[in-house]
């Protein structure tokens, strides 16, 4: 066949809606190199993305680890030249499998679940209301976990991205069959921001994939001007030990500097622990044994029992069963002792108002405030 023909029937397919790698015009593909950079998304808290904005619609996404992608939009060509290390995603994306649990909150926040086909969770596994519905009435399935996907069935539900948290970086050869198979895979490094506000401005990226700008600068606008309207009081000097204690009766609390520790900071409140744990280390927790963390907390202020790992309690008396050296806690002889409910991690998106949550236990002088969102004092 001549090259003249053989123009003509590409363009002939094209036209009928038909797909040939390789025959679409080359003048509908412009060359990446020659797209302008329109904008770069302005970011204040997060450090491990960034997002441009080039003519045409198209967005690249980099994120901290060195992974690209370009969000291509619906009926528009992947350009020409475009680097191998890039990851073109079609718009609109859908059928996304999820295996970032805290990413959720930020999809449910934009409303969009509906671009979510996949779940990393079981149903029970969700604290998220939505979620948890989403997969009861079918909407969302359950594709196995991270380290085990269902990938017959992520290729019978035609899955387009892979949205894995950094526990990925464990189970490397999934991600690298999920690619093998095609299908594109994202890792969501928002555990990685240092400020509390930085995991919540993930919403930025997601909404970039999404076209849900607008919506997502107004959700963190919100979280920001709530963090403000407390972070700007004095200190309250109240200090505060946050943990929980293990099935074999270690307790387990948060390394000095993660973002507990800051939203608590942010709130008035002082961390009780100055210098735990490894600070070039990217781990969270920090396990100590009871003796060793009632040296240090047992003059604590306030005491904060992490409930969104272990039960959650409702009395002061299951606190004190597990072991009896909690009370002689000074938070516990002024009742000063509250508990997480179970979705507090889940919520990324809920930073500004968890901080207003922390600030107004820490500012209560009435010892009258049972609960606050996402607390709950403990009689």
């Amino acid at each position: 066949m001549s090259v003249k023909k053989m123009t003509a029937f590409c363009l002939l397919l094209v036209l009928l809606g038909g797909i040939i790698t390789g025959c679409a015009p080359e003048k509908a593909r412009v060359a990446f190199d020659r797209l302008h950079l329109t904008k770069r998304l302005k970011l204040q808290f997060a450090t491990q993305f960034q997002v441009d904005y080039y003519e045409g619609g198209y967005k690249l996404i980099s994120l901290k680890d060195g992974s690209r992608f370009l969000t291509v939009p619906e009926n528009a060509a992947v350009p020409a030249g475009l680097d191998t290390s890039i990851v073109p995603l079609q718009q609109p994306i859908a059928n996304i499998y999820l295996a970032a649990t805290s990413a959720m909150c930020l999809f449910d926040s934009l409303n969009r679940l509906d671009a979510i086909r996949l779940s990393g969770t079981k149903p029970d596994g969700w604290y998220i209301e939505n979620a948890r519905k989403a997969m009861e009435d079918g909407r969302i399935v359950y594709a196995g976990k991270y380290s085990e996907p269902d990938y017959e069935l992520l290729l019978s539900e035609k899955c387009s991205l892979a949205v894995e948290s950094m526990m990925i970086g464990h189970a490397s050869e999934v991600k690298d069959q999920l690619e093998q198979l095609g299908i594109p895979v994202l890792m969501d490094q928002s555990s990685n921001e240092e400020h509390p506000l930085g995991r919540a401005e993930w919403i930025k990226l997601y909404a970039a994939l999404l076209d849900e700008e607008q919506t997502a600068d107004a959700l963190f606008e919100e979280q920001v001007k709530k963090m403000k309207a407390v972070a700007g009081e004095s200190n309250t000097g109240k200090t505060v030990a946050f943990f929980y204690i293990s099935s074999s009766g270690s307790v387990i609390t948060r390394k000095s500097g993660d973002y507990v520790s800051k939203m608590i900071e942010l709130a008035g409140g002082q961390y009780i622990f100055k210098q735990l744990g490894d600070p070039t280390k990217k781990t969270s927790s920090f396990t100590l044994e009871m003796e060793t963390f009632y040296k240090t907390a047992k003059d604590a202020d306030i005491i904060i029992y992490n409930a969104t790992i272990a039960d959650e309690l409702t009395k002061l008396s299951e606190l004190l069963a597990k072991n009896e050296l909690l009370g002689e806690f000074k938070a516990v002889k002024s009742g000063d002792v509250w508990c997480t409910d179970r979705n507090m991690y889940q919520e990324t998106m809920q930073p500004g108002e968890l901080i207003e949550s922390f600030h107004t236990i820490f500012t209560d002088n009435t010892g009258n405030l049972d609960a606050v969102p996402h607390f709950v004092r403990l009689k």
